[in-house]
């Protein structure tokens, strides 16, 4: 998601990054992996079907022969440390991309706006309090939507 958020955002400006917020709340609604989501999402807004086919295909078909691949090399020769070394240095790499993308998220326009203690509730009542997801949803959810609706008043 990082990756693809550089690409659409910073360097092709395919989206605005207020569009790529918006894409990607729908995404995260959606059944599925987020970036799978976005793929079809982005394919459909500017190629319609074909395009979310096109998009869908170009996204997997290498990730999904790179593990096949790696996934072989693991297996034989996952047992070695300086394997695992590299498996733990791709994880630190992996978890510093999503944080850098979270950062650059959280300075949108959207997030700075009331609207974002919604997401600071969700934050503290399912990280820090362990609310179950679906019961906080019952009670978060109508409050932000009513919030939404009263604010374009």
């Amino acid at each position: 998601m990082p990756w693809a958020r550089r690409m659409l955002v910073e360097e092709r400006r395919w989206l605005s990054d207020e569009e790529f917020s918006e894409m990607l709340s729908l995404c995260q609604v959606l059944p599925g992996p987020n970036i799978v989501n976005m793929a079809v999402c982005v394919g459909t807004r500017f190629r319609g079907a074909r395009g979310a086919i096109a998009a869908f295909l170009g996204l997997l078909s290498a990730p999904f022969a790179i593990v096949l691949a790696l996934a072989a090399l693991f297996t034989q020769y996952g047992e070695l440390s300086a394997i695992s070394a590299a498996f733990r240095g791709i994880s630190a790499a992996a978890a510093g991309l999503v944080v850098a993308m979270g950062l650059k998220m959280a300075s949108s326009r959207r997030l700075r706006s009331a609207m974002a203690l919604f997401a600071l509730a969700a934050f503290v009542g399912i990280a820090l309090f362990r609310l179950p997801l679906g019961l906080f949803l019952l009670g978060a959810a109508p409050a932000s939507i009513a919030a939404a609706a009263w604010r374009r008043r």
